[in-house]
């Protein structure tokens, strides 16, 4: 089985809830695009390669200074699609059994520790996982006018986190099935799960946000300030 260890980063959204004037992963934190900072993350020895999938009508990449070389690839409607496009462009370069490791842009504060504890929990693994945390707090169910219709039992659940680690031929192979069937999913695990597979969930931090509302701004500044 290979070792190689590959990353994509979607990066076509125009990420509406932010408001801004611009997609959110161009968006400056400390004197850098979020986007720049989450590819530093990855600027790590084990890693061979890193996709980028960007949207054909994206004005802003060309402007970028990236830390290192990055393959490009077309970004889609939805994230799965612009995923299955760089596994697709990844075939040129990595070989079927390598790993891929699939990052939301918009987590500019992933820890290096939590990646590399990722791939070092998942190298052996049969099927791959993703970084998660276990919910802490009492989880609510509404109904369409907000109101509370039943408390969920926390017990074994987790919040979904990226990034998220297959197989390449494993992740391609589910993420054009559920698309061929006319499914979407909002990450790679949930298409993986549809295999009947069971992904490992591997704890990591709270800092890994996801910047999706103008007040995570700051929250963001904040761990990027503190942490590697």
């Amino acid at each position: 089985m290979s070792n190689k260890y590959w990353v994509i980063i979607p990066a076509a959204g125009i990420g509406s809830r932010m408001g801004g004037n611009c997609p959110k992963q161009y968006l400056p934190i400390q004197g850098k695009t979020i986007l720049q900072h989450t590819l530093e993350r990855f600027n790590l020895p084990i890693i061979a390669g890193i996709v980028v999938c960007i949207a054909d009508y994206d004005s802003y990449w060309d402007k970028l200074t990236l830390p290192m070389p990055i393959i490009r690839a077309a970004g889609g409607k939805e994230r799965c699609h612009s995923v299955l496009n760089g596994l697709q462009v990844l075939q040129q370069y990595a070989q079927p059994n390598d790993w891929v490791l699939v990052h939301d842009a918009a987590r500019p504060c992933v820890k290096k520790i939590d990646i590399e504890k990722l791939i070092n929990q998942l190298a052996n693994h049969p099927v791959g996982g993703l970084l998660a945390l276990p919910v802490r707090d009492t989880m609510k169910r509404s109904n369409a006018d907000v109101e509370i219709v039943k408390t969920v039992e926390r017990e074994g659940l987790w919040h979904a986190l990226t990034p998220q680690m297959f197989r390449l031929e494993l992740l391609f192979n589910a993420l054009r099935t559920v698309l061929d069937n006319n499914e979407l999913v909002t990450d790679e695990a949930q298409a993986v799960e549809k295999q009947g597979l069971k992904p490992l969930l591997v704890t990591g931090h709270a800092n890994n946000i996801k910047i999706t509302h103008p007040q995570d701004l700051s929250l963001a500044e904040l761990y990027l300030r503190e942490s590697i």
